[in-house]
């Protein structure tokens, strides 16, 4: 049987939440830090433990069948790969960003303008197509300190919580793209049986931390009004109680709706409402 390879952050803000998802799944591995591959005991795979840059073109190349990464990497380094799912995780921003001291009010004053970033390539697509005309300086490291420096007049860079923006001068001041990681393939892998095999695990792992299952008693009186707000996975499982005129109603909720579901389904007449969370869904 094929073994097959996925190509993970070695180290840096996705490299946790990857090996944590990939654990969830069922995998069992060793997370070495200081080596490059570390098989899987119970399925036929490999994890490639690389630098984030270099994972799009691994992939590419069919080094590593699959890959999670960041979409901002997937678009600078232009590589032809497949999306084969969102993860939900390392959500974050490229944003150009200004000293608090400029007053610029369009970005057409950024025109003339030199701008710092390590993603030449993402920046200068976003320019272009608002018809922009600025310097681009690509650098590494550290590009926050480039305007206190001199370096440039403004910055684009990764964004999270713009804690690092506000401690060096800096204010967002355009957004350039939204990213978050992504489960990568080579062009044509999402229809290998073990690849879709290991997606419909991830994709059951992402469904679970995505709802909440909810058991509660109810009269049967009022169990329309309650049921119609519980739609499940398919639909509400209904179990009749030792006390007459009441039931048991299991389901599930997702997750953005849930307080104001329960706050429904109070009012609905539901009682002993308890929650829990959820392993897994399998559809």
């Amino acid at each position: 049987m094929k073994t097959l390879k996925i190509a993970i952050q070695k180290s840096g803000r996705l490299n946790e939440k990857s090996v944590e998802l990939l654990k969830n799944c069922g995998l069992n591995f060793e997370n070495y830090k200081s080596s490059l591959i570390s098989p899987v005991s119970n399925f036929p795979l490999e994890i490639l433990f690389l630098r984030d840059d270099d994972i799009p073109e691994y992939v590419q190349d069919g080094i590593a069948d699959m890959g999670i990464v960041g979409e901002n990497v997937i678009q600078e380094t232009e590589v032809q790969v497949s999306y084969l799912q969102k993860l939900g995780f390392g959500r974050c921003s490229l944003k150009i960003a200004i000293p608090n001291t400029e007053h610029y009010t369009s970005l057409s004053d950024l025109n003339g303008k030199s701008i710092a970033t390590t993603y030449p390539v993402k920046l200068g697509k976003f320019l272009r197509s608002h018809g922009i005309e600025s310097e681009i300086r690509t650098i590494s490291g550290s590009v926050e300190i480039s305007p206190g420096l001199g370096l440039a007049d403004a910055i684009c860079d990764l964004v999270s919580t713009g804690g690092t923006l506000k401690s060096n001068g800096l204010r967002p001041y355009a957004d350039v793209m939204s990213s978050e990681a992504v489960l990568i393939g080579r062009k044509g892998s999402e229809n290998e049986e073990l690849i879709k095999e290991l997606i419909q695990r991830v994709q059951s792992v992402l469904r679970a931390k995505e709802t909440k299952y909810v058991v509660l008693n109810a009269p049967k009186d009022n169990l329309e009004a309650i049921t119609n707000l519980l739609p499940g996975v398919k639909s509400p499982s209904v179990v009749p109680l030792a006390e007459e005129g009441w039931v048991a109603v299991h389901t599930v909720i997702p997750e953005r709706d849930f307080w104001d579901r329960i706050s429904q389904l109070k009012q609905a007449g539901a009682q002993g409402i308890v929650v829990m969370p959820i392993e897994k869904i399998i559809l």
